[in-house]
């Protein structure tokens, strides 16, 4: 992938070529970790809704201690979302080039640590399954939120149920007969066929992802998410790699003459 192509996904300017095909790459991602840590830990982490009605069973039902560890999750998922806008704006403020890139960074960093996880306590299975799933909830968090800012809520990666509902919606406006040309100036149904092109993109990469991350998993255990979190520090690194520069040329760079005064 070349280094200029590599450089524009990660931007601190962005356009809309750069915002799909960023949110493509980590829908991606998102369908493989959500795929492969559910054949870890039998739960899948991306999607708040479940959780949050499971929490209403388990509270229904008298099931205090499940409905803790399903808040923790929730919580755990939020926590994500917050990191990702603390590490944004604390990169804008100092202008840096790679106030996107920190936070796949970081996801790439903790999805190298839920597979050391899964590999040292493979034989402790009470004490895996709660820390592994509170880290993949908090990586969905993180990137759900990173890319939300990017395109302005326009994409989303780590759960489909939006971006389903918003095919369905174009199919029916495509599907529509406009009879009437007189009343089609004022009411004509049109879809936007670019806006279904780019969710019918995200929802197919998230389910070859799953399948990628599931077999990846059914055959490399823990160990299979190192291919997709360097593919992440790939994607983060020309920026990060620029304001390290930058940093280390402030740091040399000879005092001026007002600063003696």
């Amino acid at each position: 992938m070349p280094l200029e192509h590599l450089q524009r996904l990660t931007s601190r300017h962005r356009t809309r070529s750069s915002n799909r095909q960023l949110g493509a790459l980590l829908a991606f991602v998102a369908g493989a970790v959500n795929a492969g840590g559910f054949l870890a830990v039998q739960r899948y982490t991306s999607h708040m809704t479940g959780i949050i009605s499971g929490i209403a069973d388990d509270l229904a039902i008298g099931e205090l201690r499940l409905a803790l560890s399903a808040l923790a999750t929730l919580l755990s998922f939020v926590g994500g979302a917050a990191c990702t806008t603390l590490l944004i704006n604390w990169a804008r403020r100092r202008q840096l080039q790679g106030k996107y890139a920190l936070p796949l960074l970081v996801e790439a960093l903790l999805l190298l640590g839920f597979g050391l996880v899964g590999a040292h306590l493979r034989g402790l299975p009470q004490l895996l399954v709660p820390t592994a799933v509170l880290l993949l909830c908090f990586i969905m968090g993180l990137q759900n939120a990173m890319v939300t800012k990017i395109s302005q809520a326009e994409i989303r990666t780590t759960h489909m149920t939006g971006v389903v509902t918003d095919i369905g919606i174009e199919l029916g406006r495509l599907l529509y007969w406009n009879r009437s040309s007189e009343r089609n100036a004022v009411h004509r149904v049109q879809a936007n066929r670019d806006r279904l092109g780019i969710h019918l993109l995200i929802l197919s990469l998230f389910f070859v992802g799953g399948l990628a991350g599931a077999l990846a998993f059914k055959h490399l255990g823990f160990s299979a998410t190192l291919p997709f979190a360097f593919a992440l520090i790939l994607v983060a690194s020309p920026p990060l790699w620029q304001d390290l520069r930058a940093a280390r040329r402030h740091r040399t760079a000879p005092a001026s003459p007002a600063a003696h005064e």
